[in-house]
């Protein structure tokens, strides 16, 4: 069976690319998010096998939508998607509990490198 994947990226663009990479390489994208709160509300009613989750959004950003996830489910599978230059916001989001980044503009291999390795 496919991995679940919930996508979460306040820009449409961004959420197409990385649902575009993930459909090609046999992921099942399972819902989508434009901010924090609705990722968390999501994750609570799709129960993905992993989320990735932009770092900078309006309403809540990344960081705080992936304590609120750790917190309602330990085991949550959470990468962080930052842009070049969040170099302290990233090292935040690992202490938050987020398995891995990966950095925009995507690179498909390293989107699908980082997701393999979260997964195990």
């Amino acid at each position: 069976m496919a991995h679940r994947i919930l996508v979460v990226d306040d820009a449409a663009f961004m959420r197409m690319m990385i649902k575009e990479i993930l459909s090609k390489n046999g992921y099942e994208v399972v819902g989508e998010a434009a901010d924090g709160a609705q990722a968390v509300d999501k994750y609570r009613e799709l129960s993905p096998d992993l989320v990735t989750m932009d770092i900078t959004m309006p309403e809540m950003d990344g960081i705080q939508a992936l304590k609120e996830i750790r917190a309602m489910d330990s085991a949550a599978k959470v990468i962080m998607c930052s842009a070049m230059g969040q170099q302290a916001m990233v090292i935040d989001a690992i202490q938050a509990g987020a398995r891995d980044f990966i950095v925009k503009p995507f690179q498909a291999d390293r989107v699908i490198e980082a997701i393999r390795k979260t997964l195990g």
